[in-house]
């Protein structure tokens, strides 16, 4: 099938080049102002059509810069495209005569060819020539023809006719009949020029000899090369029946307008037979040629003969409609006579205009001088004549205007500056009306949206900011934020923040504050201090990203506050080398004697720097005062002879800041007899060592400990005698033998046994449990200890020792234990020792020496 496919197609190039020798190469013929060509249909894609860049005087090079063009109604196919390379217009996709132009005569297609910079349009018509592509067909492959056998010598028999899309000389031309001995075939021509065969009884016919006759009728059309169709003819001899119903006419003209509603009456046929009964009953129905259009506009009534309007109307689809209808008596061997209906629709003004934005340039800026061009429109009205007839138009309000270019098409354009500040988007709307009556207009709206230009300089909320930020504020923390305004859009009013250069205090601005360029957020970079700097004013920018760009300056003014941060410092007196500052005072003073000044300063400002002074400590608080406001330290009573000669005081200077900061100085007083000639105020002197000793806490501390000793040393006495007689009572009832380890006597161990004995045993890492080891010989002669240590032995100053009384059963054992070169056996017990009982460090060597005399003496006893 590919092949057949492959060759049909050359076939069918090889006709159309063979056409195109014929008739001519396709010259362009300028009519009416515009250029005109002829192309076969059928051409393949690609075929060349004419040279539109010679012919319209185009420079080739630019037709793409251009945007060179054919302009088309949306939705319509695109049968011819330019190659925009060298200006050849070319078939797109393949034509159809017969589908492109439904009716008969010159099909034309009208191409809209539009260049830009400058915009210019152009009018192409290109007529689509027929070839002979259609061979002719008829409605059925097979009539039958009934002939009664009463039909006289040379009665006429119509025949349906072939049909072929093709026109002119490649529509049917002829038809040839079959030979046979009975029929004959004379073709006839129409008023409109189309043919038809007749069949021609030759040869009386004789049912009873021959009841059937088959013929093969051809038609042929007249293109080169010849094509043609054909229909069999089954001719059936009835009995007579020899009269045909006749029509009036053989043609009806009737005129319609095309707004006709559905059930109009379009014509009333009228057909006569002279036969009676069944013979003379006639009944109408369209042709079997009748095309599928037809069969859904209109309908016949089959016993009345009226033709009514069934579907809708278009004359803007096809203004002339070919009805064929068939009149056929009821008798039997009923022969069917034609006659054709032509109806001529009338224009009515239905159809509204269509308006078509072929080229729009947009966003337009801002800045576009009065005449620029907006958009092309192209409008168009399906109607005829006034109907067809269409004006354009805008609002007068607005900035634009259309002018009429050629007919049917308008370019819009300004007619004075914009500004997309003011207005940013037109909606502009266009109305077509045609010249029909009643008119019909079509509002078609345009939005015509505004570049913008950087023509607006930034501008910030406030002529200028002041900010108040106290001081010790965290680095890094925001401490105000400023905003600018930009009329413009998109890029032009992207606005970035940034800090002028310049100095504060012989510093870069940049090292004390910054700015977030996108935001305006303002960001200390230091913790200000108020007594170094008190106020200080940066420039803040803020810049579109325009082209060029626009900027606009604020000045922030950055005060800072001030914070209760300094404590007071104590001037006077100024202890030094760790001594306390002293002064001497004559035993002999008076109330109100001044023994000093208590100086001091404090670096903050208003309440945080205002100071107040009191005693927070004194040995005798009825004895002195000091002002709170100056800090004189003034006597309030004379001194009695129990006054101390020494006075310890402790002055608190304190700020009015919230939380109040304060400072203390010691003084010591120290009362004299008399005083010596030259002396400064709170001279240094060191303390004597028995003024530590004399304090009264240091006598309640001395009282305690020393309770709390000897309840400890009485206890341990306590336990030890009881542990003491409890062994020795045990001694006595079972017997000792030296190797056992307990408190009773026994045989001394030998000298290796002590030299072999390891008493540097460590208890394990990490256990808390109280380690036993057995010390044989370590105690008086006759005598073994037992050595407890705990966890902490290491560390503690006492040995305490108590009698060992191992089980019977372990005798084996702790002969073991005893012999040379064996290490201590270390017992594990689980038991925490508790601190709070310790004495002080200085008693401990004593309570030790006591408990192991006192354990030697019980033991001997």
């Amino acid at each position: 099938m590919g092949a057949g496919a492959g060759s049909g197609r050359g076939q069918l190039f090889l006709r159309s080049l063979l056409f195109l020798l014929l008739s001519g190469s396709p010259a362009p013929r300028l009519a009416s102002g515009q250029l005109r060509y002829a192309v076969p249909e059928e051409l393949e894609h690609g075929a060349f059509v004419a040279n539109l860049g010679e012919d319209l005087g185009l420079d080739v090079s630019t037709l793409s810069a251009r945007r060179f063009r054919i302009v088309s109604r949306a939705g319509a196919r695109q049968h011819l495209e330019v190659n925009l390379e060298n200006g050849i217009l070319f078939v797109n996709e393949r034509i159809d005569r017969e589908e492109v132009c439904e009716a008969g005569g010159i099909c034309l297609l009208h191409l809209q060819l539009l260049v830009e910079s400058p915009l210019e349009l152009y009018r192409v018509e290109v007529e689509v020539l027929d070839i002979n592509d259609h061979a002719p067909t008829f409605p059925w492959q097979e009539y039958v023809l009934e002939v009664a056998e009463s039909a006289v010598l040379g009665a006429r028999f119509p025949l349906e006719s072939a049909q072929d899309p093709d026109v002119g000389t490649n529509s049917v031309h002829t038809y040839r009949l079959s030979p046979n001995g009975f029929f004959s075939l004379e073709v006839q021509t129409r008023s409109d020029a189309s043919k038809f065969a007749e069949l021609v009884l030759e040869r009386a016919l004789d049912r009873e000899q021959q009841r059937t006759h088959r013929v093969l009728l051809t038609a042929l059309d007249g293109g080169v090369p010849e094509r043609s169709g054909t229909a069999h003819i089954l001719v059936t001899v009835l009995d007579a029946n020899d009269n045909v119903p006749v029509f009036d006419q053989p043609s009806y003209g009737v005129s319609l307008p095309e707004d006709a509603p559905a059930g109009t009456l379009v014509i009333q046929l009228n057909a006569t037979d002279l036969d009676e009964g069944p013979n003379g009953e006639i009944e109408y129905s369209f042709s079997g040629h009748a095309p599928p259009r037809v069969r859904e506009l209109f309908h016949i009534e089959p016993r009345s003969g009226q033709v009514l309007l069934k579907g809708p109307l278009d004359y803007e689809r096809a203004s002339l409609h070919e009805l064929y209808v068939q009149a056929k008596d009821r008798g039997p061997s009923a022969v069917a006579v034609h006659c054709r209906v032509l109806v001529h629709l009338l224009d009515v003004n239905d159809n509204a205009p269509e308006v078509t934005l072929t080229s729009v340039s947009t966003p337009v800026l801002e800045d576009a001088p009065p005449g620029t061009v907006i958009a092309v429109i192209s409008v168009l009205d399906r109607d005829s004549g006034d109907n067809g007839r269409v004006s354009c138009e805008v609002s007068p309000d607005i900035p634009f205007e259309l002018r009429s270019s050629f007919r049917n098409y308008y370019t819009l354009v300004t007619t004075q500056a914009l500004d997309r500040e003011v207005v940013p988007e037109y909606n502009v709307s266009i109305t077509a009306r045609d010249m029909g009556s009643p008119a019909l207009l079509t509002l078609s709206t345009l939005t015509v949206p505004v570049s913008d230009v950087n023509d607006n300089a930034p501008h910030f909320l406030q002529p200028s900011y002041s900010v108040y930020v106290m001081e010790n504020n965290a680095p890094g923390a925001s401490i105000c934020s400023v905003s600018a305004l930009d009329p413009d859009c998109q890029q032009n009013a992207y606005l970035s923040y940034s800090i002028a250069d310049g100095h504060i205090h012989g510093m870069p601005v940049g090292t004390y504050v910054s700015i977030n360029s996108d935001s305006g957020h303002m960001y200390a970079l230091r913790s200000l201090d108020y007594e170094q700097i008190r106020s200080f004013q940066v420039q803040v920018q803020a810049q579109d990203a325009g082209f060029p760009p626009l900027s606009a300056n604020v000045t922030v003014h950055i005060f800072v506050l001030d914070q209760n941060d300094n404590a007071p410092v104590i001037v006077s007196p100024m202890p030094r080398n760790g001594s306390v500052a002293t002064e001497l005072v004559p035993r002999s003073a008076g109330p109100g004697y001044l023994v000093g000044t208590v100086s001091a300063v404090d670096a903050d400002t208003g309440l945080n720097s205002r100071l107040s002074y009191q005693l927070l400590q004194a040995t005798d608080f009825t004895l002195f005062s000091i002002a709170p406001d100056t800090g004189e330290l003034r006597t309030l009573r004379s001194f009695l002879e129990q006054d101390a000669t020494r006075q310890r005081l402790v002055v608190q200077v304190r700020d009015g800041g919230q939380p109040a900061l304060s400072a203390t100085v010691s003084l010591l007083l120290s009362v004299v007899e008399t005083m010596p000639q030259t002396l400064s105020d709170f001279s240094e002197f060191s303390l004597p060592p028995e003024d530590s000793s004399s304090s009264p806490l240091t006598v309640y501390l001395l009282v305690s400990l020393g309770s709390i000793s000897f309840t400890f040393l009485l206890a341990i006495l306590i336990l030890t005698a009881i542990r003491c007689r409890g062994e020795r009572r045990s001694c006595r009832g079972d017997g000792c033998s030296p190797p056992r380890c307990h408190c009773c006597p026994g045989s001394r161990p030998s000298p290796e046994s002590l030299k072999t004995s390891n008493l540097t045993a460590q208890p394990p890492t990490g256990t808390t449990a109280a380690t036993c080891l057995d010390v044989p010989g370590g105690g008086p002669p006759g005598y073994c200890y037992k050595v407890c240590l705990g966890p902490e032995s290491a560390q503690s100053d006492f040995m305490f020792l108590k009698p060992c009384s191992p089980p019977w059963n372990n005798e084996k054992d702790s002969r073991k234990q005893s012999q040379p070169g064996q290490h201590l056996q270390v017992s594990k017990q689980i038991k925490q020792p508790n601190m709070d009982w310790l004495p002080p460090s200085m008693q401990r060597p004593a309570l030790k020496r006591y408990q192991i005399q006192h354990c030697r003496n019980r033991g001997s006893g």
